[in-house]
């Protein structure tokens, strides 16, 4: 190649734009999604060896952590943790929709509450899947993870009153009869591993192991994506805030190296925890 051909080659390549992020989550989103993360793990690991107690490997926790007692207090604590967390998620809802008065929180486009878009977008992934159809074209939040919200926000209601019924039984016995009392122990058992089954099976599918994030989705840690990511994921919010004229508001820095690796480590670390308490869950299932 020429020397005049190599210096344009150079000086075209230095024209072009860098890569432009773009902000998906907050900072105080990103710490109570890590919050919620260690929590629940920690209730897993915990709450697990309380279900299935007579198992070889819950025997084996408790004799390494001194005793069942021990795990309880920790699966105790870890439900204070969330408890706060989750209640700080609902008080910021109320505050962005009444006191800053943001439009969208409960409908619309940017809101996490299902509406008919996201019926014909789950009706054209089945379509696009056995190739029918085009695939679907999504907004700020697919019909997934808009799933994956409510079934956590439903499981920590129903879980976290059965389980603090159970913890100050004798405050509830004062307005609910002795057979409510019995009954909220099966629902938190029960409750408890479906939500462990949930989150270990259909959560880190649909978040890391899907075509698009394998083998992770880094932006829950990182708070940005890339603009590449970002109009191929969700076109329809890319468009709808390029017409609007708000796209560039939600430019972000490129996240650095270290953050990249720590969010690797943690995330990989937590994926594989939970596939470790996956399979001892099932193997205590199954009698083993």
């Amino acid at each position: 190649m020429p020397e005049a051909e190599r210096i344009e080659e150079k000086h075209v390549a230095a024209q072009e734009p860098p890569e432009r992020y773009f902000v998906r989550f907050t900072a105080a989103q990103r710490y109570l999604h890590v919050v919620l993360l260690t929590t629940f793990l920690g209730l897993a690991a915990t709450g697990l060896p309380l279900r299935f107690s007579d198992s070889f490997w819950a025997q084996g926790m408790a004799r390494t952590v001194g005793g069942f007692g021990a795990i309880l207090f920790f699966h105790k604590f870890c439900a204070l943790v969330l408890t706060v967390a989750f209640a700080i998620h609902v008080v910021d809802i109320f505050r962005r929709a009444w006191v800053r008065r943001e439009k969208g929180i409960f409908w619309g486009a940017t809101s996490m509450v299902a509406n008919w878009k996201d019926v014909k977008d789950l009706l054209g992934h089945f379509r696009w899947f056995v190739g029918l159809g085009a695939r679907p074209r999504f907004e700020r939040y697919a019909y997934w993870e808009k799933f994956d919200y409510w079934a956590v926000f439903w499981g920590m209601v129903v879980i976290g009153f059965s389980g603090y019924a159970m913890w100050f039984a004798p405050f509830f016995a004062r307005f609910m009869p002795g057979w409510a009392l019995n009954a909220v122990l099966i629902v938190h058992s029960e409750e408890g591993l479906l939500a462990i089954l949930f989150i270990f099976m259909i959560h880190f599918v649909n978040t890391h192991l899907r075509p698009d994030s394998f083998p992770m989705d880094m932006v829950i840690f990182t708070g940005v994506e890339s603009e590449e990511e970002f109009k191929k994921k969700r076109r329809d919010e890319y468009e709808r805030l390029k017409q609007e004229g708000t796209l560039d508001r939600r430019v972000g820095r490129v996240p650095e190296v270290s953050l990249v690796r720590l969010s690797r480590v943690v995330g990989f670390t937590a994926i594989g925890v939970g596939l470790v308490l996956l399979v001892l869950t099932l193997l205590a299932m199954s009698g083993r």
